[in-house]
Formats: structure tokens, C-alpha cells, sequence
């Protein structure tokens, strides 16, 4: 590893040789900003591939933006290339399909001749591997307030190929209060965890709101793609067996949160091929698996990736970790939203889907109004107990009648 400064490394970019080459980026809340503005000087044309972008991402022509999860630097751009897959198997995109000429990633500074993905391990081993195997260009920038996190993104830094240090904050999410009718829900949800269990849970209020009304239960262990602060508070309130290790494969969170992980020997963040694996998912004792959706339907699907057509996030580990739950010993799959769209002012339990499925057959559907027991019940059982438990009062006839058109034996 050779540490550059800012030209001498915007020299070596511009000498890439490819036309329009794939950078792959530490996506999330870990982008390395200074070193893509650095390598956003010095390509006239790229492709950037990131997960989760958040907002500072390069919007000018010349720049295609690649993803299979959509974040807010990259939602409603145009000429944006959303590739549908399973966060499990965006590596296999990476080998295969999408092969990466430069990767561009956030380190800690080096200790004893390593440096960590810190924060966000996620799809990032698996773009080393495939950019040195077809010999393109490993750059980290490191940085000191990235904390030092053990797993699978400890790298030799005879992997890296140059750096450029810059000491800077991490980025956090703008924090947002946790609403009334988020939090009914998460209490519902929290009915669903018992002592013991293992959870997973996705991004948004919802989940937040989960975490918070479990932290009275005890014995808990973390299996998930991702966590935030209220990981931090479960652990704060003894809710987590200490004999577990907290495993995921990012974080992003507060600035306490970060320093709760730095060479922290109980959070292991691994490659995303582990932590998604639906088949290692299985394994984990209790797994109940909380995600949320945008829109759910009689057939008991759930849509979490677009909005009127229109792409807005992706499947990203909900499709793997809805199937490891279902085979999980104890396992439950949860998706729990909002009975109304506050914004669009809509029903978010609709007839039946007008766009793709996320994923199907859950344990429960979970609103403010209740919880539908979806295992176990034939599909017309399942529809009404949908329209009974999930649905808002308002639409709740006119689900019967449309229902009963499309087949369903709806009381």
C-alpha cells in the first residue's frame, strides 16, 4: 500500500485505462467522500456502483449510477441502472456480471500491517476479490475515526494498492422521532419476540420502534444484515446474551454508536454471503426476521422496492432473510407497516399488487390495528385476517368486495 496525496492519486485515476470503468464504493454511511471527489475529477466517464447511496454522490453527465439497492444520493436520477437481486447475491453480480476496474473503499488506518472496513463490510470483500483478480485498482482512504471492527473486513494492506489519509466524521443518518403509530406497531411486533430469540431487523422507524419496546426481554441474540443505535440500547438494557456475538455485515448509527464498536470483540461484521446466506440464516436459533414494506396485498405479498412503477429501494435482504426465518426452528417472518400512507394519503393494504413482489409467505402482517397470522391459514383465512387485523376501518368493505372478486371467501 502506497499512501498519496490528493494529485498524486488523481494521476493514477486518471491513467485507468478502461473506457467508462466500474467503481465499486463503500456505500451506506461510509462512503469515502474525499477520495470519490478525488477519482470524480480525474474520470471524464465512469460507472459507480453503490449500495444504499446517501446524499454528496456525483450527478453530472459522464457518471452512470449502478445499484441493486437505492439510496437517497441516487433515487429519481435519470439514466440510473437498478439491477434486482438479493443482497445475498450481489457478490455473484460483482464476479460475474458487473465486474469492478477500481474499488474504492473506507478504512480504519493500518494496525500491525491491517486496516478494517469498519462500519461497512457488506459486498466490499467480494469487489476486492473480483477487481484483483482481473487486475484493477484497490484504494482505501483512511481514516482514524473509522472504528476498528473484527469479521471478514480486516484487510491486509498488501491488498490496498494506494490510500489517501483524511481525517474526517463519519456520516450518521439525520435522527427522526419515532411517531405514535410507528410505535404501537413496534409494540405489537415486540409481542411476537420472546426471551432467547435472534432478530433481524431492517431499516426505518419501525424497526427502531421494535428494538425499543424489547428491551425488557432477555436472552436476545443479533443476526442481521445491518443495525443502528438500538442494538446499542438493547445491549445498555441487559437485553442481549452476553455469550452471543452481535453479528451483521454494516452499521450506521450515531456517533456513540461508532465508538461502541471499535475493537469491540463482541460485534463481528461479516461479508454479505454469510450474513445472508438464507441456508446460515436457518441456523440461527428463533430467527425473527422484521422488516417493513411500502404496500402489502390479499395474497399476503409484500412490496418494499417500488412506488407507483417507479423504483425506490430494492429487495435488498428482505427476499434472504424472510426465507431463513421461515426455516429458522422457532423462526417467525415479520413485515409490519402503516395501515395508511400518510404522504400519498393511500391505503397501504391494497387488492393485489400492481407491480413486482418483494417477498410472500410471512409468518405475520403486522399494522397499528394488529397482527395477521399468515403461517398456517389457507389463503382465504389469510385475506381476512388481513382485512380484519392489518387493514385501515376505512377500506375495509371495499376489500371484501374487491377480494371476493378475485376468488377469496371474505366475510
Amino acid at each position: 500500500m502506497r499512501v498519496l496525496s490528493e494529485s498524486e492519486l488523481g494521476s493514477v485515476l486518471a491513467r485507468v485505462p478502461a473506457p467508462q470503468p466500474r467503481v465499486v464504493v463503500s456505500g451506506n454511511f461510509a462512503t469515502p467522500m474525499q477520495a470519490l471527489k478525488v477519482l470524480d475529477s480525474a474520470l471524464a466517464e465512469y460507472r459507480l456502483f453503490a449500495l444504499n447511496a446517501q446524499a454528496g454522490m456525483p450527478d453530472r453527465e459522464g457518471v452512470l449510477l449502478e445499484t441493486p439497492f437505492v439510496g437517497a444520493g441516487m433515487r429519481g436520477r435519470a439514466g440510473l441502472r437498478y439491477f434486482p437481486s438479493r443482497l445475498s447475491l450481489v457478490p455473484q453480480l460483482l464476479k460475474h456480471a458487473l465486474p469492478p476496474d477500481v474499488v474504492l473503499l473506507h478504512t480504519s488506518v493500518p494496525v500491525d500491517g491491517v486496516v478494517s472496513l469498519g462500519t461497512e463490510v457488506n459486498i466490499l470483500p467480494a469487489a476486492v476479490e473480483a477487481v484483483r483478480a482481473r487486475g484493477g485498482l484497490v484504494i482505501a482512504q483512511l481514516n482514524p475515526e473509522m472504528p476498528f471492527t473484527y469479521g471478514d473486513g480486516v484487510l491486509p494492506v498488501g491488498d490496498i494498492d494506494y490510500a489517501l489519509e483524511v481525517a474526517e466524521p463519519l456520516l450518521s443518518p439525520v435522527p427522526r422521532p419515532v411517531g405514535d403509530t410507528a410505535r404501537t406497531i413496534g409494540e405489537r411486533v415486540a409481542g411476537l419476540v420472546a426471551d432467547g430469540a435472534t432478530l433481524q431487523l431492517g431499516i426505518g422507524g419501525i424497526p427502531d420502534a421494535t428494538l425499543a419496546a424489547v428491551t425488557g426481554r432477555r436472552g436476545l441474540a443479533i443476526w442481521s444484515e445491518m443495525f443502528s443505535d438500538g442494538v446499542l440500547a438493547l445491549d445498555r438494557a441487559g437485553a442481549l446474551d452476553p455469550a452471543e456475538p452481535v453479528t451483521a455485515s454494516f452499521v450506521f448509527g450515531s456517533a456513540e454508536l461508532y465508538q461502541w464498536l471499535d475493537r469491540n470483540p463482541r460485534i463481528r461484521l461479516l461479508r454479505t454471503e454469510k450474513t445472508n446466506d438464507p441456508a446460515v440464516i436457518a441456523r440461527q436459533r428463533g430467527l425473527v426476521s422484521v422488516n417493513s414494506a411500502l404496500e402489502v396485498d390479499l395474497f399476503a405479498q409484500a412490496n418494499a422496492s417500488r412506488v407507483r412503477g417507479a423504483i425506490y429501494s430494492g429487495f435488498g435482504g428482505q427476499t434472504d432473510f424472510v426465507v431463513g426465518a421461515l426455516h429458522s426452528p422457532g423462526g417467525r417472518a415479520i413485515i409490519a407497516l402503516p395501515s395508511w400512507h400518510p404522504k400519498a394519503d393511500v391505503s397501504t393494504v391494497v387488492p393485489r399488487l400492481a407491480g413486482p413482489v418483494t417477498s410472500f409467505q410471512h409468518s405475520f402482517l403486522v399494522s397499528e390495528h394488529g397482527a395477521a397470522t399468515i403461517w398456517g391459514n389457507d389463503a382465504s383465512e389469510q385475506a381476512q385476517q388481513i382485512v380484519d387485523h392489518v387493514a385501515h376501518p376505512a377500506v375495509r368493505d371495499e376489500l371484501v368486495t374487491l377480494g371476493r372478486e378475485l376468488g377469496f371467501t371474505l366475510s
